[in-house]
């Protein structure tokens, strides 16, 4: 039995009967060309082989009475590999805004929590004979880099299969401890937490000390640590700059949510967006912020509700390490960036993403990411469930501007092709989730030559979300015209000397 840490269990306590945690993805495959293929037979034999790959799939949740304490995963004793596979097939023609409807009805369902949190969908009938594999798994088991790295377990390097581990040690399934069992436990794990709360708020105050140069907090901060017993912790950081306080503005999906989804997808030559990158001399998160920020400034102006002051966008930033001893779990924080769709150049929206984020990203520095995450292992349960019901019921977000108007976030994924039982595996479109105050989100992951698109936004804030991805398409060629040189003027031949033409000459 294993408890979750703050962060994890944080992505259980945001949901409400509109907000759900769990984040998915669709993964589009080029069907084999042997006609007695069956995708759905050929993933349950590739979760099975490797399900002792992953512990996620068979590990569900156990909640402490009255949520005293953060929760506690179990190896599930009643584990079904069945109920979590489920097949299915587009009517015809089935094109992508018909699996599009599909994913989003999915999606807008919370998980049953007494099963491992994960679903997956094979999804037969796509036009042109392929077929897709919509994976759906809870956020407090994933965060985007484990979801990278459990696909590329999921899928083979090779069409002819690659070989499994053997696994090292027999599973053996727990039993649901009682109520009492778990008292036990959240009593001595409140009994030590005050030492560990006084620690991380020193960590902090530590931090404050180095960045405002104030020699009096750090001597205060030293002589509380001096009656602690020694323990390690980060190096401080000395970088500042002024974390912005002001509110975002508001657009139409900045707005109270439904439980209802819209997804839409689309993909674009990564080459294109190298080709800017290189060509301004920007990264590829600054080109994709960019790309968003054009999209949506067309979008709002359509809607007569642009902004003068540019929309703010949380990116999820990975704090992971590598020296993790539990890879199924989150290690993700965040930043916020202005996006500037107050700016019509589209070469001036590059330069100006690529300012803030520098100043994003000192910003973000100014107190160590792990610090931040920590906190969360101390808010209490039930109490930041009810805060976070409560607002959703009295729609606080209808009343207030938002600190975020959406999230933009941009994976790297493989570079190399993957494959299901001989099946390659086309595009990755991330699904991901949207909050009350935030109807909408934009995720972006790189596949091979690909940069795959994929929106997710509430289905009453967003009617048109086809559109605002095929403009977030239509920017990157935007931009990318706008990189090429100017082609040179052609210069105009003098005209040959006419020559007289004589009687003679016509009838020859």
């Amino acid at each position: 039995m294993k408890q979750l840490t703050g962060l994890d269990a944080t992505f259980l306590y945001m949901e409400t009967p509109n907000s759900f945690g769990h984040v998915s993805s669709l993964s589009v495959y080029e069907r084999p060309s042997d006609p007695t293929y069956k995708p759905c037979e050929a993933f349950r034999a590739q979760v099975e082989a490797r399900l002792h790959l992953l512990e996620p799939f068979r590990r569900r949740l156990v909640e402490v009475p009255l949520a005293l304490d953060h929760p506690y995963w179990i190896r599930d004793p009643d584990f079904d590999l069945d109920f979590h596979i489920r097949h299915m097939a587009l009517p015809a023609p089935g094109n992508a805004e018909q699996l599009g409807e599909q994913v989003a009805r999915i999606v807008g369902r919370p998980m049953d929590r007494t099963r491992p949190l994960w679903e997956v969908y094979v999804i037969e009938g796509i036009d042109g004979g392929e077929f897709g594999v919509l994976t759906k798994v809870h956020h407090a088991t994933i965060d985007g880099a484990s979801g990278v790295e459990l696909l590329t377990i999921l899928l083979d390097a090779t069409p002819e299969g690659d070989p499994v581990p053997p696994t090292t040690e027999v599973w053996k399934a727990e039993q649901i401890p009682t109520p009492l069992q778990l008292l036990n436990r959240t009593a001595i794990n409140l009994a030590s937490r005050p030492e560990k709360v006084v620690r991380l708020h020193l960590r902090l105050l530590r931090d404050l000390a180095t960045v405002t140069r104030s020699k009096g907090l750090a001597t205060m901060v030293g002589a509380v640590r001096s009656v602690l017993p020694q323990s390690r912790g980060a190096e401080p950081r000395d970088q500042a700059q002024a974390m912005p306080n002001r509110a975002a503005p508001a657009t139409p999906f900045n707005k109270s949510i439904t439980a209802h989804r819209r997804f839409a997808f689309r993909s674009t030559p990564l080459d294109d967006i190298k080709f800017i990158k290189n060509h301004l001399g920007a990264t590829v998160n600054d080109v994709v912020m960019a790309v968003c920020a054009g999209a949506l400034r067309r979008y709002l102006q359509e809607h007569d509700a642009l902004t003068e002051d540019p929309l703010v966008a949380m990116v999820p930033v990975s704090i992971r390490t590598g020296a993790e001893e539990d890879r199924w779990t989150n290690r993700v924080s965040g930043l916020m960036s202005r996006v500037p769709t107050h700016l019509a150049d589209p070469i001036e929206r590059v330069a100006a993403v690529h300012k803030a984020m520098i100043v994003a990203k000192e910003n973000f520095d100014l107190i160590p990411a792990d610090v931040l995450v920590d906190l969360t292992q101390f808010s209490p349960p039930a109490l930041a469930t009810r805060a976070i019901r409560m607002a959703a019921a009295m729609k606080i977000a209808d009343r207030l501007n938002p600190p975020i108007n959406l999230v933009i976030s941009n994976v790297p994924g493989p570079r190399e092709p993957l494959y299901l039982a001989g099946a390659m595996l086309k595009h990755y479109y991330p699904v991901s989730i949207v909050l009350d105050g935030q109807g909408l989100n934009i995720t972006v992951q790189s596949y091979l030559d690909s940069l795959d698109f994929g929106l997710v936004a509430c289905r009453e804030l967003v009617p048109d979300l086809w559109h605002l991805v095929d403009l977030c398409i239509e920017e990157v060629a935007v931009l990318r015209a706008a990189c090429e040189p100017a082609p040179a003027p052609v210069k105009r031949k003098n005209p040959a000397p006419r020559r007289r033409i004589t009687a003679k000459q016509t009838h020859s």
